[in-house]
């Protein structure tokens, strides 16, 4: 054996009691908070019969399309067909939800073969010959329209993941594989797609793909172990949170410079609460599973401040987007009340009261519920609307389109229920 080296000894015991204490912060701070455990288990039985007995059942009477495959989307209140087309990201989502429900919460043999019905729909008529996908199809997947954007192949992901973990599919598999490379290959490489505003005029970037890459790879971490998952990780917090991230205006903003440059344009004072909040809880459980605390406490402070922009102080509700210098949006719904930032909210903010029992967010938490629950769910024909006026009165009756599908509503529902059973 070498020399004993005193030195090396003592650091290393410092290092040991740094990580057992740094562990012991983590165990006290993850038990449960604050919140009474009556209510824990009201809110569970809540969110697990919502999901189970009222929106899963619509989209299942509703959705599904026997004779040409895939699930119908534009319905009305009563689940009425409004159009036979088909998006295909929403193809996805729902996809990804039955896999997930099998995969989750009970190995039914329905949910599997639901998810196989729209895994099938999509290997189909999804994909153009140069591996991208088409966003609208017809009803029997004739192409109908193809984006600039990569969201659609983002939730192709997700979608095969999900059904590969469900199934044991070793080709759905490779081919989220394949698709999670071929969507790098586009976002890294200039050119690739069509730009939405010449380049040469004017570069900006959006919150968005550094929010939906640091989610996808969250999931394809669980099917592949490829570092590449860690790296995009990695890659899409340090942007997030350093140039979206503005803490002397306290927000998460929309559209950025190339740099993280701030923008005075409308869209570069524009904050869109609902992204804000679902990248916060992204980033918050990417802090939980990595125990970072200080991770966890920069996704908080997004969460808080997008609250605190996007509440509506006359008549409650999250506002759609926000100018963060108060002048006039440019969306013309900015006012509106949508179901899905709701939906994110609730959940984020269990999260953050489940990890570190602050009495904050179990209030912020109340308020969002009761607001929700008082205007979203529709009493008669189940599932939630989804577009209300700024007062709460409603907007649109449907249930679904081309944004609206089974996916925000459900998530937050089993994500809840879920985390509500720790809880207790």
């Amino acid at each position: 054996m070498g020399v004993f080296d005193a030195a090396a000894l003592e650091a290393f015991s410092l290092m040991w009691w740094m990580h057992f204490l740094r562990k012991l912060l983590i165990c006290l701070s993850s038990s449960p908070g604050t919140m009474d455990r009556k209510r824990i288990l009201e809110l569970t039985a809540l969110y697990r019969d919502g999901l189970l007995n009222d929106t899963i059942p619509f989209w299942r009477r509703h959705s599904i399309d026997r004779k040409h495959g895939g699930f119908f989307t534009w319905l009305d209140r009563d689940g009425t067909l409004l159009n036979s087309d088909k998006p295909i990201w929403i193809q996805a989502r729902a996809t990804w939800l039955f896999a997930k429900l099998y995969d989750s919460v009970e190995r039914k043999s329905e949910w599997l073969e639901l998810a196989k019905h729209g895994y099938d729909f999509l290997v189909k008529h999804a994909f153009d010959s140069d591996g991208r996908m088409f966003f609208l199809v017809t009803r029997d997947g004739r192409p109908l329209r193809k984006r600039r954007y990569l969201f659609a192949e983002c939730f192709g992901i997700m979608a095969c993941s999900e059904y590969a973990r469900a199934s044991g599919d070793e080709r759905a598999r490779r081919r989220a594989i394949d698709l999670f490379k071929l969507v790098l290959r586009y976002h890294r490489t200039p050119g690739l797609l069509e730009p939405k505003v010449f380049p040469q005029t004017r570069r900006t970037k959006s919150h968005a793909m550094p929010m939906i890459l640091l989610a996808v790879s969250q999931i394809m971490r669980e099917v592949d172990d490829d570092p590449i998952y860690d790296e995009v990780i990695d890659q899409s917090l340090h942007e997030i949170l350093h140039d979206f991230m503005k803490p002397d205006e306290r927000a998460l903003f929309e559209t950025v410079g190339p740099n993280g440059e701030r923008l005075d344009s409308p869209e570069g004072r524009c904050i869109n609460p609902g992204h804000a909040i679902e990248s916060a809880w992204f980033i918050t459980e990417e802090g939980r599973r990595r125990d970072d605390w200080s991770l966890i406490r920069q996704a908080l402070q997004i969460l808080e401040w997008s609250l605190q922009i996007g509440w509506d102080q006359e008549y409650g509700g999250l506002l759609s987007f926000v100018d963060v210098e108060g002048k006039p949006p440019d969306q013309l719904e900015h006012d509106m009340k949508l179901w899905w930032p709701h939906t994110e909210a609730l959940y984020a903010l269990l999260l953050a009261h489940h990890l570190t029992g602050e009495k904050k967010y179990e209030e912020w938490y109340e308020r969002v519920h009761a607001w929700s629950f008082a205007h979203f769910p529709d009493r008669e024909y189940g599932e939630w609307f989804g577009y209300l006026h700024r007062d709460g009165s409603l907007s649109l009756r449907l249930k679904g389109n081309l944004w609206k599908g089974p996916f925000h509503l459900p998530r937050a529902q089993l994500q809840c229920w879920k985390l509500l059973e720790n809880m207790g």
